[in-house]
């Protein structure tokens, strides 16, 4: 395309922000309807810079396999609810297939440069979570997606998946299960190879160090985004019927510009992270694995406690946390320190307050995280690692998560758990809210988005068959005993365009 500067331009989707979502959302409408004009805008001067890039999030490909978040609840008779978990195994095979895709199609580079084999483990303390954890894992290995799952309350045999939990540890109850099929996958890198493709393509632009500084109604009904373009040092506009505000913490301030009557009464809170972070190659080595935690009672989804294994940029390293830190910025690169006061409106202020007067433990659980100091954090580590020692790690940060928060039924309340996609009444606008497991389920979440906002994409015969090439799975429902054949058949096709063990 013609990268010629304009002061008005015109195309038939505007895709604000280029994390994962922007970019998967593109890349499948483009491969949907060949014809579209796609216009993708980033604020800041390279791509994918927030949340979905590798320092920012766990790199987990969430499936349910070892997220203990995800199965909190019981059934009357005691038994663990894992309904959540299965549902997002399903929704993560659909990523995997679009990825697989993408590979066979030179979409996407070798599968090593974005995903990669690592065990998800979870693990447990103390005879009460033992039980549990035991529970959890008769419920999900008596399903298919799961009939690998391992469980072991033997320190031998947990010491053997992961010798760093059980080095230096004194006797007491533990357990822990396994599965050895998870994955590790860089999210930031799967999002910049997607949009390097669809700037290559004809009609489609990706602009970075493009600031959207307003997004209204034009008289026809289209949406104007209005942005600065740092790069040629001037005001340009993107007009579209079409516009996705994917745009991570800086969504809310768009969604307020565009006065939606569904974004009243919604809020944000922001929540930074931080890492401790490991690169000696003798303590990496001991450890090839993703172990996850019990979640704190108080603490936001982001925050559960980890262990893990990670592969960016080609280098391995081991990372714990995330821990939480105060903040007033929605953005880690191109916030600003005024993001949460200007987010403050007259008909978000009552769910504020009601959100703070109802979540005290919350607020305590922040106030006691941002002022850790390095022997806290560690001790910390030592839950996971009692042998750690403070000179093998660093602190890094670890991005910034906008806890939305919402009005609904005249209570307000926090978006912890999952993605929402909030659309505008006539379907010309659409913009996610909340947080894991995002971008895992990606693919799931933007043909919600296309499902919503172009159902005519869908309908067509043609373009129905295009979709299954792309996503083999695409209207089958992966979790009943009957598709168990054709899922195991799949999984084992995707995993071998991967590179992945099958």
């Amino acid at each position: 395309m013609n990268k010629a500067e304009f002061s008005e331009q015109f195309s038939d989707a505007i895709l604000i922000g280029s994390g994962i979502m922007s970019s998967t959302l593109g890349v499948l409408l483009k491969q949907l309807a060949p014809d579209l004009n796609i216009t993708v805008l980033e604020a800041a001067d390279h791509l994918s810079p927030e949340a979905s890039d590798g320092w920012h999030n766990a790199g987990t490909g969430h499936a349910g396999l070892c997220e203990l978040s995800y199965t909190p609840d019981r059934h009357a008779d005691g038994r663990v609810n894992v309904s959540k978990a299965i549902d997002v195994f399903q929704e993560f095979e659909m990523s995997l297939q679009f990825w697989a895709h993408g590979v066979e199609a030179g979409i996407l580079k070798a599968p090593t440069t974005f995903i990669n084999p690592v065990a998800h483990v979870s693990f447990v303390r103390s005879a009460e979570q033992v039980a549990f954890l035991r529970s959890r894992h008769e419920q999900l290995s008596a399903h298919h997606f799961f009939a690998d799952m391992e469980f072991s309350d033997e320190r031998d045999k947990i010491s053997a998946w992961a010798p760093l939990l059980t080095e230096g540890r004194p006797a007491e109850p533990i357990a822990a299960t396994r599965v050895a099929g998870g994955t590790d996958v860089d999210f930031g890198a799967i999002a910049r190879q997607l949009l390097d493709w669809l700037d290559a393509q004809e009609g489609c632009e990706v602009c970075p160090a493009c600031r959207v500084t307003n997004l209204q109604r034009t008289p026809t009904e289209s949406w104007r985004a209005t942005c600065h373009d740092r790069l040629r040092g001037s005001t340009r506009s993107v007009t579209a019927p079409f516009v996705f505000v994917g745009a991570g913490g800086g969504s809310l301030h768009l969604l307020q510009k565009a006065d939606l009557p569904d974004a009243q009464g919604l809020g944000g809170f922001p929540v930074g992270g931080q890492w401790l972070v490991c690169d000696d190659p003798e303590i990496v080595e001991k450890h090839d694995a993703k172990v996850y935690g019990q979640a704190l009672g108080a603490a936001p989804t982001m925050a559960v406690p980890h262990l893990d294994t990670r592969v960016i940029d080609g280098k391995r390293s081991l990372l714990f946390g995330p821990f939480a830190s105060w903040t007033t910025k929605f953005l880690h690169e191109q916030g600003r320190w005024t993001d949460l006061p200007r987010s403050i409106k007259w008909h978000n202020l009552p769910s504020l307050l009601r959100v703070g007067a109802g979540n005290l433990d919350l607020i305590r659980y922040l106030m006691q995280q941002g002022t850790q100091s390095m022997a806290d954090r560690m001790a910390a580590l030592r839950e996971f690692y009692p042998s750690a020692q403070p000179e093998d790690w660093r602190l890094e940060d670890a991005g910034i998560r906008v806890q939305a928060i919402k009005k609904s039924d005249g209570k307000a309340g926090i978006v912890h758990y999952g993605t929402e996609v909030l659309t505008s009444a006539d379907n010309t606008m659409a913009a996610l809210l909340g947080a894991s497991p995002g971008a895992s389920t990606s693919v799931q979440i933007v043909l919600d988005v296309i499902a919503r906002c172009r159902p005519d994409l869908l309908v067509d015969g043609r373009q129905q068959n295009r979709l299954r090439q792309i996503l083999p799975s695409y209207g089958v429902d992966l979790r009943t005993p009957e598709s168990a054949t054709q899922f195991s058949l799949w999984a084992r096709a995707t995993r071998k365009q991967l590179a992945l063990p099958h």
